[in-house]
């Protein structure tokens, strides 16, 4: 088994017109034993932007505390939020860093850009960089995941339509796949407010 699956993940980040959507399951395991069902892997920076990190679960809450951390230093030196861009730019430099003993995580950052674009970015372990305009999925089932997204992705969905379209892309990416699931959380991010909420899934 590959330590990325060694917990096991599923994320979806997704674009819609002024807003975007990124949700996880809850699941935490070792391999396939069920741990825990209440182990989000979304974790906020600011009002704005989010932090998905898939892959091995002490790894990424490392990464995040080191991320969290150098967003502190740069809004006490420049007096404001990261944008989704740079903050994106700046966790691709942090992987690269530590290319000959890596994280292994997986991370996606979804997030509004001041003038209310969405910023979708993915990356490997080691921070090659990928921007979309669409969705950006990571975790132990990207086959299904992509095939869900493919399927329902539309431009320009309002802030309801995107939660529900991000909601089904998960709990049906998560029913194909054993080391994820037992639960969903679905953040949407508009310009005026963060809308949060946990979906019920098969436990099973």
């Amino acid at each position: 088994m590959s330590i990325f699956s060694y917990n096991g993940a599923a994320i979806v980040a997704m674009a819609g017109k002024e807003c975007v959507a990124i949700g996880s399951d809850l699941r935490f395991g070792v391999q396939l034993q069920t741990m825990t069902c209440d182990t989000p892997k979304v974790y906020k920076i600011h009002d704005k932007l989010y932090l998905g990190l898939s892959g091995l679960q002490t790894d990424a809450t490392t990464l995040h505390q080191k991320l969290q951390f150098r967003h502190n230093l740069y809004k006490l030196r420049e007096e404001r939020d990261m944008k989704p861009s740079t903050f994106g730019h700046m966790l691709s430099n942090a992987l690269y860093e530590r290319r000959f003993g890596p994280y292994f995580a997986a991370p996606v950052v979804a997030g509004l850009e001041p003038d209310g674009t969405p910023y979708l970015c993915g990356m490997d372990t080691i921070g090659a960089i990928e921007s979309a305009k669409d969705f950006m999925i990571t975790g132990t089932s990207p086959e299904s995941l992509y095939g869900m997204c493919e399927s329902m992705w539309r431009p320009d969905m309002e802030p309801d339509e995107l939660f529900e379209t991000v909601a089904q892309c998960l709990m049906s990416g998560c029913d194909r796949d054993a080391l994820a699931g037992w639960g969903a959380v679905v953040h949407v991010i508009t310009k005026d407010k963060v809308v949060s909420r946990t979906l019920k899934t098969r436990m099973d």
